[in-house]
């Protein structure tokens, strides 16, 4: 130990003693952990890693306050490898470089690896997410990331092709009761103070976090700090006290990130699979973090052509009515309106008889099937009169058999469901009576 080891050695406890709540009750190890079982349970992957030490380069991925950099903390604790922090808040590339030259140098004149654990690893752009790479790669530092977003979406491909993903979940309301009676007890959290807590208190604060542990431990400190002790010194933390001390939780939307296209993309294949109360509950998230009504009544009448289609012609009509009245209207009263053509095409049969179609067209241009115009059916016919074009309103029925593309492949096909079960009878008979006349 050196000057500045034991020089940090005597700021830490200070520092620990003046943390928030949830720094200081952070797990110190494995067995401390609350929840992420599928990942660090009895015999999983991940903790047979981190027990032998053996870690390969990982990405950990969840939402906040699920334990990612408790986590890390726990491997830091646990490994005989140097250990290094960084932030993809704080760090540039300067800073990164010196970090990981300092590891390649460790290694070559001590032997000794460093795991190098970056937070928000995805607010780091392409440029500094490739400095990382030939070192993960030659194996200078085996790397831990930390990150709310999508790995596949937000980190580079190469360095999440050289890095197991594991995924936390949020943890339940029983893990962070759990977390909440351990702070309340433990000599590092509440117990100095001698804190009591109605059960029902503590449920409460489990569940309006929804999963944060962070902001369950903010909550419970807010209300022990602000309760005056009772006759016997003890802090009574009550369902009332629980509830003035964490307020309303804010959606977690991100309006351009993972969380906004997790749920419009929930949203539409609700509304696809025709379950109404889904997407309404979805419809109704968009609505409280504040997204754009005029984006989602947009990808309504995407849905409206290629969902439901011919099935319920009026679908498109009604979307795009509903678009011009959230435009004319506003909300918060366009959230009604909003609601109206959801439900109506929740509940409208379905077909993407149409999406289907000219998707089949467009591969056949694009593959180079590029088929002439008939003479009868150009601007200016080349052809004898009576071969020439023939006017479909001359003819009974309004139809009459002529070829007016060089093939016989068929692109539209619907199904027979809703309105299109009409369609199908029509056509059928219509295409009967154009191979009558090819036949002949």
């Amino acid at each position: 130990m050196d000057l500045f080891d034991q020089q940090e050695g005597k700021d830490k406890e200070p520092q620990r003693k003046s943390s928030p709540l949830a720094a200081r009750m952070r797990p110190v190890s494995l067995d401390e952990i609350v929840g992420q079982e599928h990942i660090l349970g009895p015999g999983k992957l991940l903790r047979r890693a981190i027990e032998a030490d053996r870690m390969g380069s990982i990405i950990l991925y969840g939402s906040p306050g699920c334990g990612k950099t408790s986590l890390a903390e726990v491997i830091a604790g646990a490994t005989a490898r140097a250990f290094e922090r960084s932030s993809g808040v704080m760090s540039n590339v300067a800073i990164l470089r010196g970090l990981l030259q300092a590891a390649q140098q460790r290694k070559l004149f001590r032997g000794q690896e460093t795991i190098l654990f970056i937070d928000e690893i995805h607010r780091f752009n392409k440029a500094q997410q490739d400095v990382l790479l030939p070192y993960v790669e030659d194996g200078s530092i085996t790397l831990i990331g930390a990150t709310t977003h999508n790995p596949s979406f937000f980190i580079n491909t190469p360095l999440v092709s050289r890095s197991q993903i594991f995924q936390l979940n949020p943890l339940t309301e029983e893990a962070v009761v759990t977390l909440l009676e351990r702070a309340i007890v433990s000599e590092r959290g509440l117990g100095p103070m001698r804190v009591r807590a109605d059960a029902e208190a503590l449920r409460h604060l489990a569940r309006v976090c929804e999963g944060d542990a962070r902001r369950a431990l903010s909550a419970l400190e807010i209300a022990a700090l602000t309760t005056d002790p009772d006759a016997d010194g003890f802090v009574m933390i009550t369902r009332e006290t629980a509830e003035e001390s964490i307020q309303k939780k804010r959606v977690a939307y991100d309006h351009d990130e993972d969380e906004h296209h997790d749920t419009i993309s929930a949203f539409i294949k609700s509304v696809r699979g025709s379950d109404p109360d889904a997407a309404l509950y979805w419809l109704a998230k968009m609505i409280e973090a504040g997204e754009d009504p005029r984006f989602i009544a947009r990808r309504l009448i995407i849905l409206a052509s290629e969902d439901v289609g011919n099935a319920d012609p009026r679908g498109l009509t009604v979307a795009v009515s509903a678009l011009q009245a959230v435009d004319f209207v506003g909300m918060p009263e366009g959230r009604i309106t909003l609601a109206q053509v959801v439900t109506y095409l929740a509940t409208a049969p379905k077909s993407n008889a149409s999406y289907l179609a000219i998707d089949s067209a467009l591969q056949d241009v694009r593959s180079g099937r590029t088929l002439p115009v008939p003479d009868h059916l150009k601007s200016r016919p080349v052809v004898k009169p009576e071969k020439g074009y023939q006017y479909a309103h001359d003819h009974e029925g309004h139809f009459v058999e002529q070829e007016y593309v060089p093939t016989s492949k068929i692109y539209y096909r619907p199904e027979g469901m809703g309105y299109e079960e009409t369609i199908l009878k029509r056509l059928d008979v219509w295409r009967t009576r154009l191979k009558k006349k090819e036949a002949q």
